[in-house]
């Protein structure tokens, strides 16, 4: 039996390539309902009983939201393409961040809703990865660590354990992070783009 969620409409004038669950790999992007999951792990099961079946981890490519779901093995899913392009960030214009791609000079303004928290990290002329799928943006790709300036972080007292030694820092791009005592402003420092964590000095 075909599971009722797996065929959708379409995005308006998207073209979408038939796939079946024998074919997923990893990193494949599938549109299901209209919107786009990402295959993060996948397992083939053949029972002792009944029919074979995939087990899938599937994430949504814009929300990051993870689940799991089975579908019987050779069902057809709809698979998107989704193309993604090293561009460099060149400054922000109301709602929108404005980036380069560095192969074609294009200029693509992209929401700050697709940018989301990747923009706690982003400085001009930063690269990074911008998804799309049949032009419309996805999500923007920070490399795993970047190094910012703290802008601004009073002074730590030596001595005080009530924070777990750690105390708040605003960056340049004016995030807000935690830091250890002994980090001062002006100083770079590593930061981890996918938790805000601080990994060191640069």
């Amino acid at each position: 039996m075909d599971t009722p969620w797996l065929v959708g409409p379409p995005y308006p004038g998207e073209t979408t390539d038939v796939a079946t669950t024998n074919d997923l790999k990893n990193g494949m992007t599938l549109n299901i309902d209209g919107q786009l999951w990402s295959v993060v792990d996948f397992q083939h099961v053949k029972p002792g009983k009944g029919g074979a079946f995939v087990r899938t981890k599937l994430k949504n490519v814009l929300s990051g939201k993870v689940v799991d779901r089975t579908f019987n093995a050779g069902v057809k899913v709809e698979t998107a393409s989704v193309d993604k392009r090293e561009m460099q960030y060149l400054y922000r214009e109301g709602e929108d961040f404005v980036f380069m791609d560095t192969q074609d000079y294009d200029q693509p303004r992209i929401p700050a809703s697709v940018v989301g928290d990747a923009a706690n990290y982003l400085l001009e002329e930063q690269t990074a990865t911008v998804a799309f799928n049949e032009g419309v943006p996805l999500y923007v790709e920070l490399p795993a660590a970047v190094e910012l300036t703290i802008s601004q972080t009073d002074p730590g007292v030596q001595g005080d354990r009530s924070t777990g030694g750690t105390k708040p820092a605003t960056l340049e791009t004016g995030a807000q992070i935690q830091v250890p005592l002994f980090i001062t402003t002006g100083e770079k420092i590593k930061v981890d783009t996918r938790t805000g964590e601080y990994l060191g000095r640069a």
